[in-house]
């Protein structure tokens, strides 16, 4: 496994991480369909065998369904000191819609994980609508506040909308990392190839998601 350094964040990071919105589905009788059951069996073999093959950057939301709570169990067994855990709180849902509700997510997501601490902690899918939501709750002292507290290290944010909105974002705060769509095919996507380096003259380390566009160019 090769690993990567954040700008101004004296941590290695494995260069692929594993994303935790897709884990495997329970198969019925017959082994070709599935249900839309989470095999959390499977699901915990898998995380744990990235781990022990030098994975140790894990993505997961408050969203993602029953997600974090797999990954907390998967890590409950001496295992979260050794893994980088990424998640977010979902500003875009109605469940935010003021500035108590991101703190009553916030420590629902700790109990999710199993853990009194987040490494990343990540505005999730930030776009217009959203980014007026966090800048009118006063959402970015809710950062400072967490990062004093040593209940997040790091503060990011990720990103589904237009170049110019992305280089507002990241001029607004000291973010410690962004999380950007990419992949060879839509290098001018969202924020794009001009984002990547747009954060990068910043001294913000950027994460990729879904560079094979969630397996689609992978089937191609």
């Amino acid at each position: 496994m090769q690993y990567s350094k954040f700008p101004n964040i004296e941590i290695e990071v494995s260069r692929f991480g594993m994303g935790c919105m897709r884990f495997p589905k329970e198969k019925k009788d017959s082994e070709i369909f599935t249900t839309d059951k989470i095999d959390v069996r499977e699901s915990i073999k898998m995380i744990k065998h990235a781990i022990y093959n030098g994975v140790n950057y894990f993505d997961t939301a408050y969203n993602y369904g029953e997600s974090e709570t797999i990954l907390g169990d998967a890590l409950k067994d001496g295992l979260r000191d050794e893994v980088i855990i990424a998640t977010k709180s979902p500003i875009y849902d109605n469940k935010i819609s003021k500035s108590e509700d991101f703190d009553k997510i916030f420590n629902e997501e700790l109990r999710n994980l199993k853990t009194d601490y987040i490494d990343f902690y990540l505005l999730h899918g930030l776009g217009k609508e959203s980014w007026e939501k966090v800048k009118k709750l006063k959402l970015l002292d809710k950062f400072d506040k967490l990062k004093k507290e040593g209940a997040i290290k790091y503060a990011g944010f990720s990103f589904h909308d237009d170049f110019k909105l992305f280089t507002e974002i990241v001029d607004t705060y000291s973010w410690d990392m962004a999380q950007i769509q990419l992949n060879f095919l839509q290098k001018d996507y969202q924020a794009g190839l001009k984002g990547l380096r747009y954060a990068s003259s910043k001294d913000i380390g950027v994460v990729i998601m879904e560079p094979l566009l969630g397996g689609l160019l992978a089937e191609g």
